[in-house]
C-alpha cells in the first residue's frame, strides 16, 4: 500500500563482506555524536539490492519483497520480512503515499507502524482533534501527540484533503472536487493518517477524553517516547546570543531598601519543618490590619534573594555565572521575578513592585491605576471572590535565561520552578502566621501593559496572594 524508505539520516556503507546502516542518536551535551549502526553480515545480491531501493528510491513492501525472493529465494524472503520489521522498529523506515505525503518516525528503537487493513477503511473518518498543521524549515508537517510520527505534506492537496477531514468523510468523498486524486490514493492517505494515529477513533477512550489539544501537546513535547527532539542542556544558543545576565537592570529610579533578618535568631525561634508541613493551608480571608513591609521584606529575603553567585569556567561552552536562591533552580539559572502588586500594605504605598534579589530592595514601577485594580480584582476572583487581596506576588519568567541553555523541557521546567517557589512561599508564611494563597490563572497581557514587559521576553507565569492573618 505505502512506498517505503530510509529516512535521511540513514547513511548506506558497503564494506568487505558486510553492509552497515548508520544513523546518529539525538542525545543533549554531546560534542561528538554518537551513532547507532544495524549490520548485514554477508547480505546476500536480492537484500543488497533491497536495502539500496530503500536508500536511494520509491519501492512497496511488495515490489521489495518479490525482488528479494526473485533473486535469492522464499527463504530469503521471509528473512528479509524480519529485518524489514527490524528497521521500521528501529525508526528508520518513511511510508510515503505519492504524491501526497511521507510519514517520517520521530522516535527512535520502538517505533511502531501497522498498516491498516481495507476492511478498516470502510466508512468515515475525521482527522484527530489533537492534530495539528505547521511550517518548519521550509516544510508543510502534520503532527499530532497520539503519534510517533510527523507527515511531510508533499502538495498543496494533502492540505486540502486535511481541510475536508474536518468534517466525516468516506474514501470516496474525501477524493471529491479535488484534482487529479483519485479515490484509490484518498483511501491510502486515510490508511497513512489511520497508521499514524492522526485519525479520530469513533469513541474516544475515556482517558482521551479529559484531555485538551494543548495539555496533550505539551505532555508529549516536553517528555521523552514520543519525539526525536534535541531534549535537555544543549546550549542550543551559544554562540549566538548572550547568555541574559543574573539580575535584571532596575525598572526604575524609586527604590525601597527592605530589612535583611537575623537568619540566625530566625533558626532558634522558627516553628520546625515538620510543624510547618501540617499547618500549611491557603488563607484567603485577611485581617483589618494589613501585612507590613518588614514581613514582606523577611519573607522575600527568605525565599527568593541570591545568597551566592558563583563563576565556572567549562571546555566546551567558557565562562558561566550561577547564582544560588533558597528554592531549587535547573542549572541554577534562576529564571524567574517576582513583581509585588501592593493594594494593603503597611509602610508601601499600593501600587506595582519589582524586588531585586541581589540587593534585596523593591523598585516602584507603576503607582496605582485602573490595571493594576483590575490585577487585584482578578485575583480577588480568582481565590473565590473571599476578602480583597492586600498583596499580589506575580512571578514572571525572564524566558531567554532558560531557554538559552534548555531544549524541548525549558517551559516545563519554568512550571516547576513556579511550584517550588509556591511551596517555599507557602511554608515561610506558615511560619511567619501570614496568610497564603497560590493562585492557579492571571492575565499576562494586562500585566504586560502594567509593566512595559515584552510578553514574549519576559511574562508572568504564576501568581501568588500574601496578606495577614484574621485575629
Amino acid at each position: 500500500m505505502f512506498t517505503l524508505s530510509l529516512i535521511s539520516e540513514v547513511t548506506l556503507i558497503q564494506q568487505d563482506d558486510k553492509i552497515i546502516l548508520e544513523a546518529p542518536v539525538r542525545t543533549a551535551l554531546k560534542k561528538e555524536t554518537p551513532t547507532r549502526q544495524v549490520i548485514f553480515e554477508y547480505p546476500q545480491s536480492g537484500l543488497i539490492s533491497a536495502l539500496n531501493h530503500l536508500k536511494s528510491s520509491q519501492k512497496t513492501y511488495a515490489q521489495l519483497k518479490a525482488l528479494v525472493v526473485a533473486t535469492d529465494g522464499k527463504e530469503a524472503g521471509e528473512k528479509f520480512d524480519a529485518e524489514l520489521q527490524k528497521l521500521i522498529n528501529t525508526g528508520w523506515v518513511c511510508h510515503s503515499v505519492f504524491p501526497l505525503a511521507t510519514a517520517i518516525p520521530i522516535v527512535e528503537k520502538k517505533y511502531r507502524f501497522e498498516s491498516p487493513e481495507i476492511e478498516q477503511l470502510k466508512g468515515k473518518f475525521t482527522l484527530s482533534r489533537f492534530a495539528y498543521l505547521h511550517q518548519h524549515q521550509g516544510e508543510t508537517i502534520i503532527e499530532c501527540p497520539l503519534s510517533q510520527s510527523k507527515i511531510v505534506a508533499l502538495d498543496w492537496r494533502c492540505a486540502a484533503l486535511l481541510a475536508k477531514l474536518s468534517q466525516p468523510q468516506t474514501a470516496s468523498s474525501l477524493s471529491t472536487d479535488i484534482p487529479d486524486l483519485t479515490e484509490e490514493i484518498a483511501q491510502k492517505f486515510l490508511a497513512l493518517l489511520m497508521a499514524t494515529q492522526m485519525l479520530s477513533p469513533e469513541t474516544e477512550p475515556t482517558p482521551l477524553m479529559y484531555w485538551e489539544f494543548h495539555d496533550l501537546l505539551f505532555h508529549s513535547r516536553s517528555r521523552f517516547g514520543r519525539h526525536n527532539n534535541p531534549s535537555g542542556g544543549t546550549m542550543r544558543f551559544f554562540g549566538k546570543t548572550e547568555h541574559l545576565p543574573i539580575v535584571k537592570p532596575p525598572m526604575s529610579d524609586k527604590v525601597i531598601k527592605l530589612v535583611q533578618p537575623n537568619l540566625e535568631y530566625l533558626s532558634q525561634i522558627d516553628i520546625p519543618l515538620t510543624k510547618a508541613l501540617e499547618l500549611r493551608q491557603s488563607i484567603r480571608e485577611y485581617d483589618e490590619q494589613p501585612i507590613r513591609v518588614q514581613q514582606l521584606g523577611k519573607l522575600l529575603y527568605c525565599c527568593a534573594r541570591i545568597k551566592k553567585i558563583e563563576t565556572i569556567e567549562t571546555e566546551e561552552f567558557g565562562t558561566f555565572h550561577l547564582n544560588y536562591r533558597p528554592y531549587p533552580c535547573g542549572g541554577a539559572i534562576y529564571e524567574l521575578e517576582i513583581y509585588p502588586v501592593v493594594n494593603r500594605c503597611q509602610g508601601l504605598e499600593a501600587g506595582v513592585y519589582h524586588y531585586q534579589p541581589l540587593e534585596h530592595c523593591l523598585y516602584q514601577i507603576s503607582d496605582w491605576n485602573p490595571d493594576v485594580e483590575e490585577l487585584i480584582e482578578d485575583a480577588y476572583k480568582s481565590s473565590g471572590e473571599q476578602d480583597q487581596p492586600q498583596v499580589l506576588l506575580v512571578i514572571t519568567a525572564r524566558f531567554g535565561r532558560l531557554y538559552w541553555k534548555y531544549e524541548s523541557i525549558a517551559y516545563a521546567l519554568i512550571l516547576k520552578h513556579v511550584g517550588v517557589l509556591y511551596q517555599t512561599f507557602y511554608l515561610m508564611a506558615t511560619g511567619m502566621h501570614l496568610a497564603p494563597c497560590a493562585l492557579g490563572i492571571g492575565d499576562s497581557d494586562n500585566f504586560a501593559k502594567i509593566t512595559g514587559l515584552d510578553y514574549y521576553e519576559e511574562s508572568s507565569v504564576g501568581e501568588f496572594l500574601l496578606g495577614s492573618v484574621r485575629s
